[in-house]
């Protein structure tokens, strides 16, 4: 089954504390290159929510942001600073017995000093909140991640669509060229016979040899080899195509060794009609090779 490597997801997924927006965006790479941002009280989470991508990708650059709006705060711990308060008690008495201030300490002068009152986060609370919040959003990942997985698939059939009709295309060009390579190779041995027999009128020469040396000439010519091998390619392209696995990085090797054959098939073969059907199928080459750019 073909994947294309790019694909978008954003959902937003909410329970009794929170909110989490969820987004993932992915497009081509080379290798799977996995970018996680969250926000900072999620930041434990950072590896697992990785981990989770990896199971669902193969290939690609994969950006995955996560923002979080709580409901409700979690309620603070209030701590009195005895030891302040305390000397702060005895600096006001003294100031009230030498006449500088009149009145009691009251509960707004504590909430009016900064040191006074010492204000944290619940660490149980702030805790269990946390552990809540990263199941949250690991869930919501979780079905993002299955909602680019899909994505990927339906582009992947446009993209198979395309790459078999091209495959087709060459299986038809490699059996055209073979068949021109044939004829080119016949009309090579034709000429030399002739330029053989006209020579031969004036240089006698042993026919057993002259023929012999005109095959050996001729069978450099021969590309059977490379148009087996480039079948065998075409085939292994079908078997892949069909596989679970990914298989953009074979699609790649593969047209490195088609077109390598075509290569050779164009360096040895004789015959106008062998020159111009390498062209286009080279062509045809290399538009699979911008292609399969896109196959996870």
């Amino acid at each position: 089954m073909l994947r294309s490597m790019t694909g978008f997801a954003s959902l937003t997924r909410e329970d009794e504390r929170a909110t989490v927006g969820v987004t993932l965006r992915a497009v081509n790479h080379r290798y799977l290159d996995v970018q996680v941002r969250v926000p900072q009280g999620l930041a434990a989470s950072e590896t697992s929510l990785r981990a989770l991508l990896q199971r669902h990708l193969a290939r690609g650059r994969v950006e995955l942001s996560v923002s979080v709006q709580m409901r409700e705060p979690p309620a603070p711990e209030v701590r009195l600073h005895d030891g302040f308060v305390r000397r702060l008690g005895e600096a006001i008495d003294r100031a009230r017995r030498e006449g500088i201030v009149s009145g009691q300490l009251t509960p707004g002068d504590l909430v009016r000093i900064p040191q006074a009152l010492v204000i944290t986060e619940s660490a149980a609370a702030a805790s269990a909140d946390t552990a809540a919040l990263a199941g949250l959003v690991e869930a919501a990942v979780e079905e993002a991640a299955g909602a680019l997985d899909a994505m990927r698939v339906r582009e992947g059939e446009h993209l198979r669509t395309d790459l078999d009709a091209r495959r087709e295309m060459l299986a038809g060009l490699i059996e055209r060229v073979a068949a021109a390579a044939d004829q080119g190779r016949a009309d090579l041995e034709a000429r030399l016979t002739e330029r053989v027999n006209e020579l031969a009128r004036d240089v006698p020469a042993d026919p057993a040899a002259v023929a012999q040396e005109i095959v050996r000439v001729a069978a450099r010519s021969d590309i059977s080899e490379e148009v087996v091998r480039f079948r065998a390619h075409l085939a292994h392209w079908a078997s892949l195509a069909d596989a679970e696995e990914p298989c953009g990085r074979k699609f790649d090797f593969l047209l490195q060794e088609m077109n390598r054959e075509v290569n050779t098939i164009g360096s040895k073969a004789d015959g106008l009609a062998v020159t111009e059907l390498v062209v286009t199928a080279k062509a045809e080459l290399e538009k699979m090779r911008e292609q399969v750019q896109n196959v996870e």
